[in-house]
């Protein structure tokens, strides 16, 4: 059951209106790393977790958590776009343009960007919608639920560095002191998380419950001779200097070598000829007509006229009408 408090977790409304800052918020909120995603990655994993009720819990808490989080960003858009009038978009592209024409660039990419979105006052009203800075709708498809807990706490501290990213990078773009202020919180909590992800994958892995490469089965399936070799595969040698080329592997179970010219190991690929009912084209055109001709595809040709005969004798015994 969910219970919804009236209040919002935290909230400083700016002092002025904002259209096209309000666009550019809507990335938190529906964007790849935005809270739509978090929200719905947490609960997921929460309502899917078999695992020790702590991470079930856990995940539940934050998951309701970010619910809270994308209502106050939406409150935050809806502020932002209280009584910014539409033409907001010519006085803030008036400049810009010019600059673009003289400068090479296409006129309709900066207009784009210093305009309000459009659909903030033609489909919602003046309130936020669930899609991104380019109106591009938020996807489950952003979502990762496995079911394994270490390699999905992985991705969530990867949602959650990118957000805080994204978050710190928006605090930086205005100067509105409640933006700023509402900011904030998000990002102490966007902090949070990311240390608790790295705590809740530190349990995972003193509770025993996986290895440092996910899924431990991994190490009985790969070929060992090539689980820790780092392949150069580019001009120069300067990825050698790094952690990963030298030394013992991170999960202590090999040594990592560094090849500075991987060979191949498999043989120049000899694809099946295309299947002569797909009539895809042959590795030449001899093999074509040799296919074409082939007792294969004249037997196949035959039963097609067989079956075309047999409907057409059908079609005139009952008068045409297949019955």
């Amino acid at each position: 059951m969910f219970y919804h408090k009236k209040q919002l977790q935290y909230f400083t409304p700016p002092t002025k209106p904002d259209a096209i800052y309000a666009k550019k918020m809507q990335e938190l909120i529906g964007g790849t790393f935005g809270e739509m995603t978090v929200m719905m990655q947490y609960l997921f994993q929460g309502w899917n977790c078999r695992g020790p009720a702590k991470y079930r819990d856990m995940l539940l808490d934050i998951g309701t958590e970010e619910i809270g989080h994308v209502e106050m960003l939406a409150t935050m858009v809806a502020h932002l776009l209280d009584k910014a009038p539409v033409n907001m978009q010519e006085d803030g592209a008036k400049d810009p343009v010019v600059g673009a024409v003289m400068g090479g660039v296409r006129p309709r990419d900066v207009i784009m960007a210093a305009a309000m979105n459009p659909q903030h006052g033609i489909v919602s009203g003046g309130g936020a919608t669930a899609a991104d800075s380019v109106g591009f709708p938020w996807n489950g498809r952003f979502i990762v639920a496995s079911g394994n807990l270490l390699a999905d706490f992985r991705s969530n501290l990867h949602a959650e560095s990118q957000g805080l990213l994204q978050a710190v990078r928006l605090y930086e773009m205005t100067d509105d002191p409640g933006v700023r202020d509402t900011l904030s919180f998000n990002i102490a909590r966007d902090t949070m998380h990311q240390n608790q992800w790295l705590a809740a994958i530190e349990d995972l892995k003193s509770e025993g419950f996986e290895e440092t490469v996910v899924p431990r089965i991994a190490y009985e399936y790969g070929k060992k001779e090539s689980a820790y070799q780092f392949w150069n595969h580019s001009e120069g040698q300067e990825s050698a200097e790094g952690r990963w080329a030298k030394g013992a592997s991170i999960d202590g179970k090999g040594q990592f070598e560094y090849l500075a010219n991987p060979q191949p190991l498999g043989p120049e690929p000899t694809p099946p000829q295309p299947d002569p009912k797909l009539h895809g084209t042959m590795k030449s055109p001899q093999a074509q007509q040799m296919q074409e001709g082939s007792p294969v595809s004249k037997a196949i040709q035959g039963v097609a006229d067989a079956v075309e005969g047999t409907a057409n004798t059908i079609n005139k015994m009952t008068g045409g009408d297949g019955q």
